[in-house]
């Protein structure tokens, strides 16, 4: 009896030591923003349940098995609780079950993820260190047998102690497990461990969706695209760069707020500053990227289509049938070419770029790299841009090219000769360091504007700008809140810290600066616009930014979204001017009922989640394989 009492206290020890870690990494290592009390005690409670279930397993196993399972456990929930800690520190988001899938990407982390370890990490090993002394120490906890009444009564005061925190998280949120697209809600109140089991069986449906498809939602999609976001209105710009070669440069990790801004007296972006004047320059343009980030953003522009609630369609979707950008020009006889100094595989783009009927490719292999010439993730934006002009004056014309640039990304790394401003003061290294490789990479775009020019290219181009995703996630909003001299970074502040810069420079034109809001997804028909090619059988989600008649709200991945005179994020609506909360708090997203006297916002948001589900049933079915485009 001594030695069974002993065993349960193991048992009953490791899960609270197990279960307090993981609070403690919810509260300080996760940026969950709690709003109540309840949320607090849900959030309190969910850790413990999930650990008395997991390691209540171990009564079940033979005695001499018992404590090697409890063990074995937690080393496994903690190596699954640091993975997240890191994927959060740079992504701001929790990893789900496709992003393994993209494991192949982790040898090209190398620096990023050091740069993500902190000293007082080591805290998610004191669980383990203290049942390790423990079970040393006292012997008498190896060898255990339990009753099966015993065995049964854990069981069952697992489950009980399980569905008490999901009823609890329900009448907090209801129709939680309704709401995948927000994370941060599931792991708030079922737990991390609970949300990776839910996202398994979500990621096991989404799989059976291509196989059970037969196209007949297609008809329901068509109608939404041709009534909300089909605009065949000629403007004045229509075809005003027909046969142009179109020069599209990615601007990696780049937000708007630097743009205009300065740091220690000096201008973060002076030549991206002046080059305002004689662009179309989008000042409210968003970025739409989910756990994807620079791949997603490819996928936006390319197919008009909105990125995967989570993992990202470049790996899990890269057979399927789109109309891509590449694919609409080479009915024009463009060629395409991709410039990325980077492996071929990352983010799958070999495969996704012949899917996408790119004709080039131009990867690390067709680039000198050095020590010298490379930092951080690769080569330098400015070498590379230098070494790509060789490739880029050898393509038949008219051309499309894409060029991604990789030195402003994190962890933000320059060598020293090579910055020209110096870092910020904060307690955030990346921050710090972000204002240097920003400063680093306009003149890296500088350089290539004086390539094109020298090369005789300038002239006879489109150029296209645009900055890819966020580089400074909330998991910095304390340092951001310094820069900006605010008390905080409120969920307002965050939406509009999503706006990225997007420049479409035509030389002779004087351009302008366009307050209208836009997004990555409108890029693919501005382009045909301005090109002066027929879309009308594209099916596209985003819509021409010159045309009169366009979406009033651009949605995010996460269910916010932003119209002329609104912004609505995680339940509230505020003004999109003044950031001031408007009407009071909805109740609803995904499958609620909407009671749009609610918010001024309240009529927007089943739209937007319409719109959101259309595109992933469009991906997740292949859906275009029952499609004839030539024949719309």
């Amino acid at each position: 009896m001594f030695q069974t009492n002993n065993k349960l206290n193991l048992y009953v020890l490791a899960s609270l030591l197990f279960g307090a870690k993981t609070y403690i990494i919810y509260r300080f290592f996760f940026n969950i923003d709690i709003e109540n009390f309840m949320q607090e005690i849900i959030l309190f409670i969910n850790p413990f349940a999930t650990a008395f279930l997991i390691l209540g397993v171990s009564v079940w196993f033979k005695e001499k098995h018992q404590i090697r399972y409890i063990k074995y456990a937690m080393i496994f929930g903690t190596l699954i609780l640091y993975f997240n800690i890191l994927f959060y520190r740079n992504f701001g988001d929790f990893l789900t079950f496709p992003v393994l899938f993209q494991g192949s990407n982790a040898a090209d982390l190398g620096s990023s993820i050091l740069a993500l370890v902190e000293p007082f990490d080591l805290i998610v090993l004191a669980d383990l260190i203290a049942i390790w002394w423990i079970t040393k120490r006292d012997q008498l906890a190896i060898t255990v047998s339990f009753p099966k009444k015993k065995k049964l009564l854990v069981l069952s005061v697992s489950f009980v102690f399980l569905l008490g925190n999901y009823v609890l998280a329900e009448i907090e949120r209801p129709q939680l497990l309704q709401r995948g697209f927000d994370r941060e809600y599931l792991v708030k109140n079922i737990g991390l461990f609970n949300f990776h089991v839910y996202d398994v069986i979500q990621h096991s449906r989404s799989r059976a969706q291509r196989v059970f498809a037969d196209g007949n939602e297609l008809s329901d999609i068509l109608s939404y695209v041709d009534e909300h976001t089909t605009d065949n209105e000629e403007t004045d710009m229509y075809g005003i760069a027909e046969d142009k070669n179109v020069i599209f440069v990615t601007l990696e990790s780049l937000q708007s707020f630097v743009i205009n801004n300065e740091l220690h007296g000096e201008e973060i972006t002076p030549f991206l500053n002046e080059l305002i004047d004689d662009s179309y320059y989008f000042e409210n343009f968003y970025h739409q990227t989910e756990q994807g980030k620079t791949a997603d953003s490819e996928f936006i522009m390319e197919t008009s289509l909105y990125p995967l609630p989570s993992g990202s369609a470049y790996f899990t979707h890269s057979s399927n049938e789109f109309l891509s950008t590449p694919q609409m020009l080479a009915e024009e006889d463009y060629t395409s070419a991709v410039f990325h100094a980077n492996n071929a595989s990352f983010w799958n783009r070999n495969s996704m770029y012949d899917n996408l009927d790119v004709d080039h490719f131009y990867d690390i292999d067709a680039y000198e790299v050095t020590d010298d010439n490379s930092v951080g993730w690769g080569m330098k934006d400015k070498e590379f841009f230098e070494q790509s002009m060789k490739y880029l004056t050898s393509l038949p014309e008219p051309y499309y090219a894409r060029f991604i640039t990789l030195t402003n990304h994190h962890p933000f790394d320059l060598d020293e000769e090579d910055a020209t401003i110096d870092k910020f003061d904060s307690n955030s290294r990346t921050l710090n360091q972000y204002f240097q490789t920003v400063r680093y990479m306009d003149e890296a775009i500088e350089e290539f504007f004086d390539h094109l020019k020298a090369e005789g290219i300038y002239e006879d181009s489109l150029i296209v700008m645009m900055g890819d995703h966020y580089g400074i996630s909330d998991f910095h909003d304390r340092a951001m809140a310094q820069y900006l001299e605010k008390d905080e970074i409120t969920p307002y502040d965050h939406i509009q810290l999503q706006r990225v810069p997007f420049y479409i420079h035509m030389p002779g034109h004087e351009g302008e600066v366009i307050s209208d809001i836009s997004g990555q997804v409108d890029v693919k028909p501005t382009l045909m616009h301005l090109l002066g090619i027929d879309d009308s059988h594209d099916v596209s989600f985003g819509t021409n930014l010159f045309g009169s008649d366009r979406k009033e709200y651009i949605a995010l991945r996460d269910g916010s979204f932003i119209t002329d005179d609104y912004i609505y994020t995680r339940d509230t609506c505020y003004d999109r001017e003044s950031g001031e909360v408007e009407g009071t708090e909805s109740t609803s997203l995904i499958g609620d009922e909407v009671d749009s006297t609610e918010t001024p916002c309240g009529p927007m948001i089943e739209q937007v989640e319409q719109e959101m589900s259309y595109s992933d049933k469009l991906i997740y079915g292949d859906l275009f394989r029952f499609h004839d485009f030539e024949t719309e």
